[in-house]
């Protein structure tokens, strides 16, 4: 009897699970950058910062998404060396769901991004991180979170089928690894000239981070809402944008 696509979806998350662990460095890599990044900011750049309360507590979320965003280039580097080793004319001869491959980027993206989330989080706390949020902020800070790291990933999924290499798929992941850094992330948008600012305060980054940084620090907050639209809108566009050029090639 054929399995049903859950179980062929699964199939596959697990296949990309195994090849990505046989990359130790590129996995090692993923995982350090956005620690050392960490260290950077708070260590090096904190003490010129002002912000209201510790620095450590303001740049956590920032660097939570610059976790996403390294990820995501393992996911579209995985994607594409799929489409241009052949793998996928081989899956589409089998009696399998046929977006189960896709699938399985994106669910095994996702377990990979939350797992180096949480190992920042645990150092953050190690290094003095002290969030305020009760359970429920707790519960609403990790349902945007993993509703931002799902957008994320199937856009990268996008990125690795539209791109004819794996380079050029890891080149194409850049800009989303680049959008924190014109956010709140590291500074207060404040600070910034006001054209820049126009567009920090309006993208995707800046709403994730404020609900993240209000929900630790344990305060209610608007921006909740505005980043739980921006997530939905991003996976449906990442979700039709993957299946489209799936079909096409």
């Amino acid at each position: 009897m054929r399995a049903g696509p859950g179980s062929d979806c699964w199939v596959m998350v697990r296949r990309s699970a195994r090849r990505t662990l046989r990359s130790r460095d590129t996995l090692v890599i993923s995982l350090l950058l956005p620690i050392l990044i960490m260290l950077l900011f708070v260590y090096v750049f904190g003490g010129a910062i002002e912000v209201e309360g510790p620095y450590l507590d303001y740049v956590v979320p920032g660097i939570v998404l610059l976790c996403t965003g390294f990820g995501a280039s393992i996911t579209a580097t995985a994607v594409a060396a799929d489409m241009s080793s052949g793998a996928v004319q081989r899956f589409r001869t089998l009696p399998m769901f046929r977006q189960a491959l896709l699938a399985g980027h994106a669910g095994e993206g996702v377990l990979r991004n939350l797992a180096a989330v949480v190992l920042v989080l645990i150092l953050a706390v190690v290094l003095g991180f002290r969030p305020h949020a009760d359970a429920t902020g707790w519960l609403r800070a990790t349902a945007v979170l993993g509703f931002f790291v799902l957008a994320v990933t199937w856009i990268a999924v996008a990125l690795g089928l539209l791109a004819r290499s794996p380079e050029a798929a890891g080149g194409f992941t850049y800009a989303i690894m680049f959008i924190p850094y014109l956010s709140s992330a590291f500074v207060p948008t404040s600070s910034m000239p006001g054209w820049l600012r126009g567009f920090a305060d309006n993208q995707p980054a800046t709403a994730v981070i404020d609900s993240l940084r209000a929900q630790w620090g344990g305060a209610a907050t608007g921006a909740t809402g505005v980043a739980v639209a921006w997530c939905a809108g991003l996976t449906l566009l990442g979700y039709l944008a993957a299946a489209a050029l799936y079909e096409r090639r």
